[in-house]
């Protein structure tokens, strides 16, 4: 395998994978959500009005929409979100982050920047963080899913 974009791609795959599986674990058990819910609460918080359509949320995820349903339902149920009708069409519902998902989320995220400093800790410099950083915005800078 010869072919350097390849080999970036499947490198990013498995460097994600690991991430979230060692992210995976901590944020279940000290905060009771998983990492997609994690960032679900992530897209709603950097939404305008803190609420997302269904739809929307599943593109800036990368999912079905029945997939941003599902997730959806239990995170109603203990209050993360709440559900919100369009006042000028009815078929239209958003999803909105509650205070307690709000709460939540200010709880995980010294979590997943725990998690995030002990990937890089040992292995880069300011300098090349500063780098991988500006890559990796300009490989995800246009996508509706950008929270930064």
């Amino acid at each position: 395998m010869t072919d350097l974009k390849m080999i970036n791609a499947l490198r990013l795959l498995q460097s994600a994978d690991e991430f979230r599986a060692r992210l995976s674990g901590e944020l279940s058990a000290v905060h009771g959500i998983s990492v997609n819910e994690f960032f679900l609460l992530m897209q709603l918080e950097k939404a305008p009005k803190q609420r997302l359509s269904r739809v929307e949320l599943a593109k800036r995820m990368h999912v079905s929409a029945s997939t941003v349903t599902r997730m959806v339902a239990p995170m109603e149920k203990i209050g993360m979100v709440d559900r919100e009708v369009d006042q000028r069409d009815a078929r239209l519902a958003f999803v909105v982050l509650t205070d307690a998902g709000r709460e939540r989320l200010a709880e995980a995220k010294p979590t997943f920047a725990k998690q995030a400093s002990y990937v890089f800790q040992d292995r880069w410099t300011e300098e090349e963080l500063q780098q991988f950083s500006d890559l990796l915005f300009r490989l995800v800078a246009g996508t509706p899913a950008n929270l930064t």
